[in-house]
């Protein structure tokens, strides 16, 4: 199993084009790397790939990774696919930038599926598949599904549901886990039994406090609106870095926002972090397992 990260920020990315906190200012100053918006690409041979979340930055991030170059005919594409991990706008608007292919097989949460503006809008274009996500086989690999919350987009109406899953891909040859949960409202029930046995867990690092957003900033975000926007943080009491996690498994934080004070490796946060046994999901990497 190969699996490329093409993107590691929440939504804006890092820097955020109208932000100037210390996080922008440090990415613009090249202190921390740039980051791209969410994405993850994973393949079980290296000729099929799958997205998972298609980010506003999709063209660049396709553009940059040699495995999902076309070819070898003049309109192929080793992309097969694609699955949401929810409807928001940082994981979804990528795939109207998708509307030159023959059409795609698109994998999502049930009420994801109905909301999404894409599928109105592609369906036109191309010949799409639209797939309630699901456990199965997929390009050769397993893939697990955990509903995690029932956060929905602000532009979706108020509907009962999962919105939000996390997958795990196993590839049944090697053995090879990879648990992808960008997007953690708490701790789900189940989570610890769903990561067991990973070689790697890729989790959501949006926040490292619980009100960061406000000291960042300037702004009035406090902690509950902040925690209204669907993310568990890092750091505190009920925070992802005091979650037990599997023996010998690589934890790296993705999703992670411009007021994220582990972005700066000189930070007492990231000292910490790394100090925890947790890592940065370093962007455009990519993962052999």
């Amino acid at each position: 199993m190969r699996a490329v990260l093409l993107g590691t920020a929440a939504g804006g990315g890092v820097p955020q084009w109208n932000c100037a906190c210390p996080g922008c200012r440090g990415a613009r100053a090249g202190r921390h790397p740039a980051r791209a918006q969410d994405c993850l690409a994973i393949s079980a041979d290296g000729a099929s790939w799958y997205l998972v979340n298609a980010s506003p930055d999709i063209r660049t991030q396709l553009l940059g990774c040699p495995a999902l170059a076309p070819g070898p005919g003049a309109r192929e594409t080793p992309l097969r696919g694609v699955l949401l991990t929810d409807g928001e706008l940082d994981h979804t608007t990528g795939l109207f930038q998708l509307k030159e292919a023959g059409g795609l097989t698109v994998h999502a949460p049930e009420p994801v599926l109905a909301a999404l503006p894409a599928r109105t809008v592609l369906e036109p274009y191309a010949r799409w598949d639209w797939r309630i996500a699901g456990s199965g086989e997929l390009g050769g690999l397993r893939v697990d599904v955990l509903p995690v919350s029932g956060k929905r987009p602000k532009y979706a109406a108020d509907a009962p549901g999962t919105w939000v899953v996390a997958y795990r891909f196993t590839d049944p040859a090697t053995g090879g886990r990879l648990v992808y949960a960008p997007c953690l409202a708490g701790w789900p029930f189940g989570f610890e039994e769903f990561c067991a046995g990973a070689d790697v867990v890729l989790l959501d690092g949006s926040f490292h406090g619980s009100a960061e957003m406000s000291g960042a900033t300037g702004g009035d975000v406090g902690d509950p609106a902040q925690r209204a926007m669907g993310h568990l943080p890092m750091a505190g009491p009920g925070g992802s870095l005091r979650k037990p996690r599997p023996p010998g498994a690589r934890l790296l934080y993705t999703h992670l926002n411009n007021t994220n004070p582990v972005l700066d490796e000189s930070s007492p946060e990231h000292a910490a972090m790394r100090a925890a046994g947790a890592e940065l999901a370093p962007e455009g990497a990519e993962l052999v397992l």
